[in-house]
């Protein structure tokens, strides 16, 4: 995920290089759409190992009911980007 994340930030400073240098607009929203889909793959990925560690964890030591709700919570921030 550290080097995904990286890579964003040196499209985010591209994107910034780009507004600075009075570039095409649709240019830079294709950029700053490719910073956005490289966030959510990182988003993704940080989910499925919560789902594939945490949460086992968490039903393997009887904490499931506190999981759930946590998930619901995450579900519900994620709808309202």
């Amino acid at each position: 995920e550290l080097t995904k994340l990286n890579r964003v930030a040196g499209q985010i400073e591209g994107v910034k290089r780009m507004i600075e240098d009075a570039r095409y607009c649709p240019e830079i929203l294709a950029q700053l759409k490719a910073a956005r889909s490289a966030i959510r793959t990182v988003e993704a990925q940080i989910l499925e190992t919560h789902l594939q560690h945490c949460v086992t964890d968490a039903i393997q030591n009887g904490n499931t009911q506190e999981k759930i709700n946590e998930i619901k919570d995450l579900f519900k921030r994620y709808d309202e980007v």
